[in-house]
């Protein structure tokens, strides 16, 4: 029986684990799953009413979020008028203000730094104005000097957002473990009960995805007892360091049925063990072919099971797997319909003979190749 986000929401929130992993498909739910579970620990409409003596503390003091709407928090002012000064703004809010305030006061500008350079480059230097409200980019180059300020890429935007968290998580973690209140350097954290971070690893590539789970996850074994950490991501990687790093924690796929509601299924394992992505593709395909409703995306779901598959029986090209008197001409049509790019190519709807061959290309997979018959009789 499906349950709806606020109830799944809700067994997430009421647990008594130290550490939940959530692992679920892009497009699944998962941040849409954290913005539930946020309104559920710390309602957004807190203090709101005019003349009310009874004001709550705000969201802050009980949870710490991270997800895609943290990130639009940040926005370029690209100086169109003279297009030599672009800087990366942050959103004025009660949040931002109070983290930067914060943050400033605790001098973790250089922190920030530190952790974004080990994320994307390490010759390139954000740097704060004096209110902390305004940040610019630099590259040092080989000969000492260094680039005036420039735009930055959206997967490195990504990096130094995750870092500006990273370092007030890290700094919550260790105001924590100072046993007594009185003797921290800011009682800002007092009443921090939960962290729920929603994929911070859409822009890294393996190796510093992997460093950046490491971290993470020593991060959480270091924290008090008391604070619980949710943490979801699509990446099967990043959610297998995690798994492997952190000792107590309960594992959970996330899934949307047919109805509209979800299922929160526990899990043991890794991913490889639990919910295999090329299972999950290889079930998508299947019923599209079952109810006639291929489309041309199943292509790229195809050739992504071809490429897992070659890699796993250490085949160099994933069309080796292709029937031999039809490999050129499949590989063509697989190659053609899921890297399509241009306008007149972009046809939602497959012709007759494109959907068999989608049934043919997964069906041979499947009768031809031991790995594959293995998946099916498990």
């Amino acid at each position: 029986m499906g349950q709806t986000l606020t109830e799944i929401a809700s067994q997430l929130r009421d647990t008594d684990k130290k550490v939940q992993l959530v692992y679920a498909f892009n497009g699944t739910g998962k941040t849409r799953l954290s913005r539930e579970f946020k309104r559920l620990v710390a309602p957004k409409d807190w203090g709101s009413e005019e003349g009310s003596a009874d004001k709550t503390d705000p969201p802050r003091a009980k949870i710490l979020y991270y997800s895609a709407f943290t990130e639009d928090l940040f926005y370029w002012d690209n100086d169109l008028e003279m297009d030599t000064a672009p800087k990366l703004v942050i959103q004025p809010n009660s949040f931002t203000e109070w983290l930067l305030t914060l943050l400033r006061e605790l001098g973790q500008d250089g922190n920030i730094v530190k952790y974004f350079q080990r994320y994307a480059n390490d010759k390139l230097t954000p740097r704060f104005n004096q209110d902390f409200t305004e940040i610019t980019f630099s590259l040092q180059r080989g000969d000492d000097e260094s680039s005036g300020s420039l735009k930055i890429s959206k997967g490195e935007e990504s990096n130094f957002i995750w870092s500006v968290f990273y370092t007030l998580l890290d700094q919550a973690v260790s105001m924590l473990n100072v046993a007594e209140p009185e003797d921290r350097e800011t009682r800002e954290f007092d009443q921090l009960e939960y962290v729920f971070i929603d994929d911070p690893v859409s822009s890294l590539d393996d190796n510093h995805l992997i460093e950046l789970a490491v971290n993470l996850a020593g991060l959480i074994k270091g924290s008090p007892p008391g604070l619980k950490f949710v943490v979801t991501t699509h990446s099967p990687l990043f959610y297998n360091v995690l798994f492997n790093e952190l000792n107590s924690k309960t594992c959970y796929l996330l899934e949307c049925l047919e109805d509209g509601l979800f299922a929160l299924d526990t899990k043991n394992g890794d991913s490889n063990g639990s919910f295999s992505y090329h299972l999950h593709l290889r079930r998508t395909i299947e019923q599209a072919i079952t109810s006639d409703r291929i489309e041309r995306y199943h292509f790229t779901l195809l050739r992504n099971i071809y490429e897992k598959t070659a890699s796993f029986l250490g085949h160099p090209k994933w069309s080796d797997l292709l029937p031999g008197d039809k490999q050129a001409y499949l590989t063509r049509i697989i190659q053609f319909t899921s890297h399509s790019t241009l306008s007149n190519e972009a046809v939602a709807e497959p012709t007759p003979q494109e959907k068999q061959t989608v049934k043919f290309l997964l069906d041979n997979l499947i009768d031809n190749y031991g790995y594959w018959q293995e998946q099916q009789s498990g």
